[in-house]
Formats: C-alpha cells, sequence, structure tokens
C-alpha cells in the first residue's frame, strides 16, 4: 500500500537517494524543454520550407530523421548525468 501512495520509493537504506531523484527529475524536466525547443525550431522553419517545394522531399526526409536522432541522443546523455 504504500508503495502505491508513496512519490519516491526508496529501495536502499540513503536518504540521499531523494535528493538524486529530485536533481534527475530537474535534469529530466531540462531535457525535455531542450528537446521540445529543437523540434519546435526545425518544424517551423523546414516545414514551410518544403512545402513550398524549396527543399528536395528526401533531404526533408533525411533532416527529419537527424532532428528525431538527435533529440534521442539528447536524452541519452541522462545516462550520464552524475548526481553526487
Amino acid at each position: 500500500m504504500a508503495k502505491e501512495t508513496g512519490g519516491i520509493v526508496l529501495i536502499k537504506d540513503d536518504i540521499m537517494d531523494v535528493v538524486k531523484a529530485i536533481k534527475l527529475s530537474k535534469l529530466t524536466m531540462r531535457k525535455i524543454k531542450q528537446n521540445l525547443g529543437w523540434a519546435l525550431g526545425y518544424n517551423t522553419s523546414a516545414i514551410p520550407i518544403a512545402a513550398l517545394g524549396f527543399l528536395n522531399p528526401i533531404i526533408a526526409a533525411a533532416a527529419m530523421s537527424a532532428s528525431s536522432l538527435s533529440v534521442v541522443t539528447n536524452a541519452a546523455t541522462l545516462k550520464f548525468a552524475k548526481l553526487k
């Protein structure tokens, strides 16, 4: 019952894990905002250019794939975050 109602569940007896969880959540929100910014910037600039015919569809598709890859790569950097 306590696991279901608790905001954070400690597995070990180290209270510093709460501090690490808070730091990780702040880093995660920062990454989410960065990724939304990059995706919004790309979509607001590249989609109209492609829709007007100034950009080859193959290049637009490659750029969209590169955009998705950059978002995933940016999110993956959380794995290496120092939470001391």
